[in-house]
């Protein structure tokens, strides 16, 4: 068996709980959060009134009435203030805990940490656990690696970041979380609407996120995605590989059906192909 791998990722911890907290977030997040058993996880978007994204996060039932949200490091003030603004009336507490985040790769039974939860990693292509607590408990003989080793994890599987794939004008429907992140049968929640009927409609929405991968000089973010003298799509994160690199990015929905094209920056191109998250 393999020593498993570490993280320490900057995930922010965000506490929600009381009498009114299964209410008040069903309300505010995309997610059926009634349906959370407990000790269950799932993703969620927080939105704004108009359907854009305020945060990607997700979402923890500890127990009744007790909630854990963890969302991209940087990230937890803009859910703990947005969550704030409608507690008018509403019988719970929302705050930020000075918690960290150990991603265990390779391992799906690490120890829990004090006072904390473990939470299966569920994306495919990657066998890990989240520790989430004050001081997080790690399995013997695990070595720790660093950041651009996330990253590489991160891009490969398609999952996006905050501030990187996801921002406050991003639509939901591009992300290509929708599937595991909103529910379309819990009844009404903010910023249902755009969901909504981006979801109905067979075009989609008007960019759509995308994995890239290629063997040539490692493109920055930013770079165009071009096909002759067209421009398709961007680049969002980048990270380099040993054998080339990873990236994600926004594919035009004109482009929809492209697998190849080429990255293309100031001082230099590259062909990549890509592959829909």
């Amino acid at each position: 068996m393999s020593t498993p791998v570490l993280f320490r990722r900057s995930r922010d911890v965000i506490a929600v709980w009381g009498p009114d907290a299964e209410s008040y977030l069903q309300g505010q997040l995309s997610q059926d959060v009634a349906a959370l058993a407990d000790g269950n996880s799932a993703w969620s978007f927080v939105l704004q009134p108009t359907g854009k994204v305020d945060a990607w996060l997700r979402i923890t039932r500890r127990g009744e009435g007790d909630y854990l949200l963890d969302v991209d490091g940087g990230f937890g003030g803009v859910v703990e203030s947005r969550l704030r603004r409608f507690l008018l009336r509403t019988d719970c507490a929302v705050e930020s805990l000075d918690w960290e985040v150990v991603t265990v790769l390779g391992s799906v039974d690490a120890e829990t940490p004090v006072d904390g939860i473990a939470v299966i990693v569920d994306w495919e292509g990657i066998t890990a656990v989240d520790l989430l607590g004050p001081a997080a408990s790690l399995p013997d003989a695990a070595g720790e690696s660093g950041t651009e080793a996330w990253e590489v994890e991160r891009i490969g599987a398609g999952i996006p970041a905050m501030g990187s794939e996801v921002d406050a004008d991003t639509i939901p429907n591009a992300t290509g979380q929708v599937g595991r992140s909103v529910s379309f049968t819990k009844g009404c929640y903010t910023g249902q609407e755009l969901v909504a009927r981006i979801d109905s409609r067979t075009a989609g929405a008007p960019t759509r996120l995308v994995r890239v991968s290629g063997t040539g000089p490692v493109p920055p973010t930013g770079a165009d995605l071009g096909v002759k003298d067209d421009v398709v799509g961007t680049l969002t994160s980048v990270v380099a590989t040993h054998d080339g690199f990873l990236a994600l990015g926004y594919r035009k929905r004109s482009a929809v059906d492209l697998d190849v094209a080429e990255a293309r920056w100031e001082d230099g191109a590259t062909e990549v192909r890509l592959e829909t998250t």
